[in-house]
């Protein structure tokens, strides 16, 4: 029964690691050699060693692409986390109806984010200036994806409207885990409203905030989608993320040696700044 067992185990585990190894470490393993290389997606190529990362510091392209996709990570983490707390707090309280307005405030999650982009877009273009022509508010008279000052806001507007919905089902799995009892004891010492989520709710949540800060941070940094449907980059390159970049030039721009090197510096800033975030937060729960 034990070997049986162990079999069933390894059928199921074999097939699963085979497909992860071709889709996943086979590519990640050809694209490191290819960031030592001039390759241009086509044809033969030469080793260049070190000399596309040592490019990658000095071109302002990238430069400029980093500092937009930290940008709209940092904002759109903190807007997010910030938004799904509150609505959490709201739907675990004891309000009618709250099956409904949890799956209603998860709908955004399921649609797919090219599809949810596109109607954004529309949105920005059309219909925001025509209200704003109708009421008389210049400042919206014209796309907010138009100014090159203004449109990584919509891009984090949709962002954010589309991450609030899993953040706010895990903070709701965290707020069910605190025991009433505890809401009771610290009503006795006089702990009610702010004073109650901060020396109770919150530290007893933290594994939950924990999570969703890395996965808001790991995904707001990899934002693809948004960005081909919204603004593809623009205006003047203003909204171009740093995924969209290496899709951009590495596939159609014929950079596809340099922009390997790029998607492997961008995969170490990932893995050091979730682990980064693993670490504070645990340090945090642990004095706590």
């Amino acid at each position: 029964m034990k070997n049986d067992r162990q079999r069933t185990f390894l059928l199921i585990t074999i097939p699963i690691l085979a497909l992860f190894v071709c889709f996943n470490t086979i590519p990640l393993i050809r694209g490191v050699v290819y960031s030592f290389t001039n390759f241009r997606g086509f044809g033969k190529y030469d080793w260049v060693g070190f000399r596309n990362y040592i490019d990658l510091f000095s071109d302002a392209r990238v430069g400029k692409s980093y500092w937009f996709t930290v940008k709209l990570a940092l904002v759109s983490t903190v807007v997010v986390n910030v938004i799904s707390l509150l609505l959490a707090m709201a739907l675990n309280s004891k309000i009618r109806a709250k099956g409904f307005f949890r799956g209603a405030y998860f709908l955004p999650n399921i649609l797919g984010s090219l599809v949810v982009g596109y109607i954004f877009n529309y949105f920005f273009t059309y219909i925001i200036p025509a209200l704003a022509d109708m009421t008389g508010i210049k400042a919206l008279s014209s796309s907010i994806l138009s100014s090159p000052s203004k449109a990584w806001i919509g891009v984090m507007i949709v962002c954010a409207w589309q991450a609030i919905a899993m953040n706010t089902i895990i903070y709701i799995s965290g707020l069910q885990t605190v025991p009433e009892d505890v809401y009771e004891a610290g009503g006795l010492d006089g702990a009610t409203g702010w004073k109650q989520f901060r020396y109770l709710t919150f530290p007893l949540i933290i594994p939950f905030f924990s999570i969703n800060m890395v996965l808001c941070v790991k995904n707001f940094l990899m934002v693809f989608d948004q960005i081909m449907a919204l603004t593809k980059g623009g205006p003047a390159q203003s909204t171009e993320s740093i995924s969209y970049l290496i899709y951009n030039n590495g596939m159609a721009g014929g950079q596809f040696g340099f922009q390997s090197a790029n998607a492997v510096v961008f995969f170490i800033v990932i893995v050091v700044l979730s682990v980064a975030q693993m670490k504070f937060s645990s340090s945090k729960e642990e004095q706590l």
